[in-house]
């Protein structure tokens, strides 16, 4: 199968909105992240992503706020900034051999990561890489999502406060959609072969 190779902001412009419709469940307790990362485990890959609070100051950078983890159906919103240090079973989680982890752009998320962990995540697809087997040049997740399926992701809410003390609802579902793209872009090229 072919695939554009690049696309213009102007053509995403035009596209209709892309909605994560599954289900969104927000973290912040060990209980909770336990059910959470047991469900997940049930599956052989998981989308992937992260948020952190931004910074509109020189020389000032925040913690990684937010970490996404989805299914197809269901997107975990883990609020690390909630808990008082990395939970080891999310540690685990994320060294886990059996569990493929895709997400877009991983070296800023290791790079976050590694202030709040040691840890050295294991069998992670970046898709930066990944879609240039099929001819894809674009490395945005938006831009790569509406080439492969005629929709545009919303960044609407990117640069806000991941810190908050409650999520908005359109702050879960931005984070959810971007974890659950990932994954689903990873299935719609791996069926293309």
């Amino acid at each position: 199968m072919n695939f554009n190779k690049t696309i213009t902001n102007e053509a995403v412009a035009t596209m209709p909105k892309e909605v994560f419709s599954g289900r969104i469940i927000v973290v912040y307790t060990k209980e909770k992240l336990e059910e959470a990362l047991s469900y997940l485990s049930t599956y052989s890959e998981i989308g992937f992503d992260t948020e952190t609070r931004p910074s509109f100051t020189k020389n000032s950078n925040y913690k990684m706020s937010l970490m996404q983890l989805a299914s197809e159906d269901t997107c975990y919103l883990i609020r690390l900034n909630k808990f008082k240090k990395f939970p080891k079973i999310l540690e685990s989680f994320l060294k886990n051999k059996n569990i493929v982890k895709i997400g877009l752009s991983l070296r800023d998320d290791f790079n976050k990561l590694h202030s709040l962990t040691n840890v050295s995540p294991d069998n992670f697809i970046d898709l930066q890489q990944y879609v240039f087997k099929y001819g894809i040049e674009e490395m945005s997740l938006r831009k790569i999502y509406a080439i492969l399926f005629g929709k545009k992701i919303s960044k609407s809410k990117q640069l806000s406060n991941w810190d908050s003390e409650f999520l908005s609802w359109p702050q879960m579902c931005y984070a959810a959609l971007d974890a659950w793209s990932c994954l689903r872009i990873y299935h719609f090229l791996e069926k293309s072969k």
